[in-house]
């Protein structure tokens, strides 16, 4: 029998506790075109309708194997709430940014979250299937949410021309944007866990190294994730795309229980950063491995994460709409066979 539900290990695990095996999850999006077709939840459907939702998240658990049921299942939701005119997608292309309201440094001033933007379309939708996966998935299953945090939610609302332009010559328009999204962001992320979510994963890669210089990262982001895990109310984690070595250190001391990777940073040499100050989770690839390898070549890139002391085996990030199941089920078997070694 096991010594912890997947729910009190994957908590213990968050704050540093000691555990009997390394969780197998996904703080990442899980939706893939298979599970769309066994559960009938498609997208873009399952982006905007809560059941639909809650069904493809709950597949990712009760068919693929994570440990964990984690949606939404794209990086736009805040975004269309907020102003930009979304593309909905197809059923294996997320939503995507296609305008955006702030269009010159004059019109952050004007720039304010609606009072209401939790009873928006999107975020309600999100809001409501986080309450039924937690429902239904039960006592027993940890309830991930993610949210993109405010570079990313900046890039997009801004455009990712104005933004990198602005944080070199007007670096003052950028922070007050980045200052007035991360109230949204702890006002949203403090929502989900409300409503059951058990940890809320903060997506911001538009912070991270590969978008803009560390220094940047440290004196107008940084202080914001402080105020972040400060105010918000319950297990957080921070996940960023790239190469983030760079500023592990920083985000080390930001408070997050947990810095989800890409497999650009090693999971060895981001141990010897961080230490035991945060947990690493991560960091197989999903697009050269998981996409496009086959269970063996998954199972020998799971094991290498597991043998160099990752915390929360799981993907790199979010998962290829055309990831085949059978990977993601090598890669949960994975974890099992090395723990029977």
């Amino acid at each position: 029998m096991n010594e912890f539900t997947l729910k009190e290990r994957f908590e213990k695990v968050l704050k540093g506790e000691s555990v009997d095996k390394v969780p197998v999850c996904s703080v990442t999006q899980t939706g893939i075109v298979e599970l769309m077709e066994l559960t009938g939840a498609y997208w873009t459907e399952a982006n905007y309708d809560a059941e639909k939702m809650a069904a493809l998240a709950l597949a990712g658990h009760e068919i693929a194997g994570f440990e964990n049921v984690r949606c939404p299942f794209c990086t736009t939701v805040l975004a269309e709430t907020l102003g930009c005119i979304v593309d909905e997608g197809t059923v294996d292309i997320q939503p995507y940014v296609r305008d955006f309201p702030i269009q010159k440094k004059a019109d952050v001033k004007d720039f304010a979250i609606p009072a209401d933007f939790l009873e928006s379309r999107r975020t309600a939708a999100v809001l409501d299937a986080v309450e039924i996966m937690t429902k239904k998935a039960g006592e027993d299953v940890p309830v991930v949410a993610g949210l993109v945090g405010p570079a990313g939610l900046a890039s997009m609302l801004a455009g990712m021309k104005n933004y990198l332009m602005w944080f070199v010559s007007k670096p003052e328009v950028v922070e007050d944007l980045l200052a007035v999204l991360m109230e949204a962001c702890i006002e949203y992320a403090n929502a989900l866990l409300e409503r059951g979510a058990d940890a809320v994963v903060l997506i911001d890669s538009e912070a991270g190294p590969d978008i803009i210089a560390p220094l940047m990262f440290e004196t107008s982001v940084y202080p914001l994730y402080r105020k972040f895990c400060n105010r918000v109310d319950g297990l957080k984690i921070i996940h960023m795309c790239g190469d983030a070595t760079a500023v592990l250190g920083t985000l080390a001391e930001s408070s997050f229980e947990g810095i989800s990777i890409e497999e650009k940073v090693g999971v060895s040499f981001a141990r010897e950063i961080v230490g035991n100050r945060v947990r690493l989770i991560g960091n197989v690839s999903p697009s050269d491995t998981l996409l496009t390898r086959g269970p063996d070549v998954v199972a020998i890139e799971a094991r290498a994460c597991l043998e160099d002391g990752i915390d929360i085996l799981a993907p790199g990030c979010g998962l290829a709409p055309h990831t085949p199941l059978e990977n993601i089920k090598a890669f949960v078997k994975a974890r099992d066979d090395y723990y029977l070694e």
